[in-house]
């Protein structure tokens, strides 16, 4: 088992010498191996990959077993345990023999735990700025995958990719990482983009922060997120198959990163609503308009599917179809509770029911023929389709009163002119109609009248009340009140940009649209649908009127503060809070007030400490880093702030819910 070579020195001589091949199954861990931590999972597979495909770089240490003074045949490894369960593991999976020979270094002189202390001690791992380049090297030299470079240094694939792409960054900033300049996070964070330049530029631009998240950002400042409502909707692969590029950084998933061409990716978004506006105009709507964003301030007259009713064997269909889904999920929790072939049997059912369900509303077919639908794209990614709206000049004309001759009084009898001087036209025949002093003498007598009983009956007033401001609200003036009451409700999309697409914008029109599905088609019927609403159903519908009047918005221009010291009171009195619908971000509010008042904020949300550590900040990345900081913790400007007084002594008012009479008197207060 020993191997000699001739060499030209007496010390390379015995050196080789040393040199014998040990079968596999006669090597042994030796009892002196310094470490006591056994090598990981991990570096076994690299090791054995590694030996696999160059075969052993670095022989094993070895001395003879002995038992007694004489040895075993057997051999103690002092430097080289991780090789040795290499080649065990090679001999598990069957790839080399267990007698497989195994080119060892014989030491007999030193001391065993010296010798394994020195091999673990005395070495310096290479700088991992060189293992990138080196592998970048064999993708681009040898146009080896990372595939195969994983499976020769036995590491995954996904890290080899990793490694590709730290070993592509700038040889600029490979350098300055070399030296200490930069951690391996940052440099993470600058490759995800191949553009050296580009990476440059913003390690160039950056302030003394140079977190990660910053690098990313600055990186990516013309590009779209993943999440953004854009990309969902399009989704990865239909943007790459149009020519679009993500980039992703080193720990993005693959459904994340960005993409680069916003331009792009707009105009596949415009093309799909398109498409979808196309299919909804098969329906036969006037016309159908596709945008990304809904445009709030159209002005038109929204109307809403009507109850119609099921044909009879609808009914008879549905009845049925209930029956038979309640007998089929009972005993069951969900569906995923139940075998598979009785949950296909369910939804099949469920979605027969829903199906007929649908037939139960529909669309007066005179409004689809003078109306049309606005496509736009939902915060969520999906897109929203929005029927019923018909334009001012697609309305039906309603024909004007005759004010120049006589008009007809509600009791049905005429009303006619006065004369030239002043006086009233002789009363000869009785079908004459009666003059207008007369007739506004006893319409005032009526409305004075109807004052004092409307006043006396709480509940009607609520209903004429709803009346008016339902008409303003929901008909767009077709239609009139007798009560002087109208309701105007600020457009407050020019006061904040994309406001509508916030939390409380999309619920509130939800809230908008679910009563105008229940509301009737015309006017003339409004009166009678709220008389018969019930009370708390009537009420509801009061309080989304009136919530729709509300504003509180404060223009530069305006001097009176009457108004917003009424919305401060109602704010109170309903506690509002506004960190349930709003949170302070860079883009909303940090980016556009001073450094000072961000440190206040991050002072206030978080500590002292944490505004000092940012005030150095550039304000682009003081904003982005408060928003970091103060996420979460509720914060609010000032002026968002509702600020409820505390009660005096034991004078505390416990606020209720009442019924609608006991309102009126609390309102009188």
């Amino acid at each position: 088992m020993t191997d000699t070579i001739e060499t030209g020195t007496t010390e390379q001589t015995e050196q080789v010498s040393r040199i014998i091949h040990v079968p596999l199954n006669k090597l042994k861990k030796s009892p002196n191996n310094a470490r006591k931590v056994p090598h990981s999972e991990a570096t076994i597979e690299a090791l054995a990959a590694s030996i696999a495909h160059k075969g052993l770089i670095q022989n094993l240490v070895v001395e003879p077993e002995m038992k007694g003074d004489k040895p075993t045949g057997a051999y103690l490894v002092t430097a080289g345990e991780g090789r040795r369960l290499a080649y065990l593991l090679r001999a598990k999976r069957k790839e080399i023999r267990k007698n497989h020979l195994i080119r060892c270094w014989l030491d007999t002189e030193n001391d065993p735990s010296e010798v394994s202390l020195d091999e673990n001690v005395t070495r310096e791992n290479m700088h991992p700025a060189d293992q990138f380049e080196r592998f970048h090297e064999l993708s681009r030299d040898k146009g080896w995958g990372a595939e195969e470079i994983g499976a020769r240094f036995g590491v995954s694939p996904e890290i080899v990719k990793r490694r590709l792409r730290l070993g592509a960054v700038s040889p600029k900033l490979m350098g300055i990482y070399r030296q200490d300049g930069i951690t391996l996070d940052q440099l993470a964070a600058f490759a995800i983009t191949d553009d050296h330049a580009r990476q440059e530029q913003v390690f160039d631009n950056l302030s003394w922060n140079k977190e990660p998240w910053i690098i990313r950002r600055d990186l990516t400042a013309s590009n779209v997120p993943a999440d953004d409502r854009r990309a969902v909707f399009i989704g990865a692969d239909a943007y790459i198959e149009a020519g679009g590029t993500i980039i992703r950084d080193l720990f993005t998933e693959d459904d994340g990163g960005f993409f680069e061409d916003s331009g792009l990716l707009d105009m596949l978004v415009t093309e799909k609503l398109r498409e979808i506006a196309s299919g909804v105009l098969a329906e036969g709507w006037k016309w159908a308009e596709a945008c990304i964003d809904f445009p709030h301030g159209h002005g038109m007259r929204r109307h809403y599917p009507q109850l119609v009713a099921l044909s009879d064997e609808d009914e008879a269909r549905f009845s049925e179809a209930a029956e038979a889904h309640d007998a089929l999920i009972e005993g069951y929790d969900s569906y995923e509770d139940m075998p598979d072939e009785v949950a296909a049997k369910a939804q099949a059912l469920s979605d027969e029911i829903d199906a007929i369900s649908a037939k139960r509303s529909a669309y007066d077919p005179a409004i689809i023929a003078r109306g049309g639908v606005f496509v736009s794209l939902g915060s969520d990614g999906n897109a929203k389709i929005e029927r019923g709206y018909v334009r001012a000049e697609d309305q039906p004309q309603v024909e004007a009163e005759d004010e120049s001759d006589g008009i007809v009084s509600e009791d049905g009898e005429a009303v006619g002119n006065e004369d030239a001087d002043g006086e009233d036209v002789e009363d000869a025949d009785a079908a004459k109609p009666i003059s207008d002093t007369l007739f506004r003498d006893l319409t005032a007598h009526r409305t004075m009248a109807l004052r004092l009983v409307l006043g006396e009956q709480p509940g009607m007033a609520m209903i004429a009340l709803t009346h008016a401001l339902v008409l303003d609200l929901f008909y767009r003036g077709f239609g009139k009140s007798c009560l002087e009451i109208t309701a105007k409700s600020e457009e407050l999309g020019i006061h904040a940009e994309g406001i509508a697409d916030s939390k409380a914008g999309e619920a509130l029109a939800a809230r908008h649209d679910q009563w105008g599905a229940q509301l009737p088609s015309e006017a003339a019927d409004l009166w009678p649908f709220l008389a018969g609403l019930d009370a708390d159903s009537r009420t509801d519908l009061l309080a989304h009127c009136v919530s729709l009047t509300v504003n509180a918005v404060k223009v530069p221009w305006e001097r009176s503060t009457g108004r917003i010291e009424a919305a401060e009171r109602l704010a109170q009195a309903m506690s509002l809070d506004m960190s349930t619908t709003w949170q302070p971000t860079a883009r909303r509010y940090f980016g556009r007030v001073t450094k000072a008042h961000i440190a206040q904020a991050v002072s206030e949300a978080v500590s002292s400490e944490a505004a000092e550590r940012i005030a150095p900040m550039k304000k682009a990345d003081m904003a982005e880093a408060a928003e970091q900081l103060i996420a979460g913790t509720g914060w609010l400007p000032a002026v968002l702030r509702t600020i409820v007084p505390e009660p005096e002594g034991d004078e505390v008012e416990q606020i209720e819910v009442m019924e609608v009479d006991d309102a009126y008197s609390i309102a009188a207060e």
